[in-house]
């Protein structure tokens, strides 16, 4: 199964898609509460040099919610990360399936939420 919900962005700046995935994101439902810069880590810790690569740590708080409320123990998977690495040609969004990575918890109303989660995220990521 994949574990990613992924969309190329063709001959676009990173900032630009930056800008698009968190309208996108916000549009349906999503706010972002973390972000992870990192190439600015890598350089920083490893004086390593890398394309741009940033986390987005999005979260729909009705389905977090919903989510906590089936299975309190959830939280430690969460929020729903979502990448944009610079790669040649353009900027690629993956979104995790959360669908995929909720599969260690056998709960299947934890499941159907996650469904729904994952169908936001794929429109999100549609409408970049």
């Amino acid at each position: 199964m994949a574990y990613t919900i992924n969309r190329m962005i063709p001959d676009t700046g990173f900032d630009d898609v930056d800008t698009r995935t968190r309208k996108a994101l916000a549009d349906h439902g999503f706010g972002v509460l973390t972000e992870i810069d990192v190439k600015a880590t890598m350089k920083k810790k490893l004086d390593v040099e890398m394309p741009a690569y940033r986390i987005l740590g999005a979260c729909n708080p009705k389905m977090a919610h919903q989510a906590i409320g089936i299975e309190p123990r959830v939280g430690a998977m969460l929020p729903c990360n979502v990448i944009l690495r610079e790669v040649e040609g353009g900027v690629e969004v993956s979104a995790i399936d959360p669908v995929a990575s909720m599969q260690a918890i056998e709960n299947t109303d934890l499941t159907a939420v996650a469904g729904t989660v994952r169908d936001l995220l794929a429109k999100a990521v549609a409408a970049i």
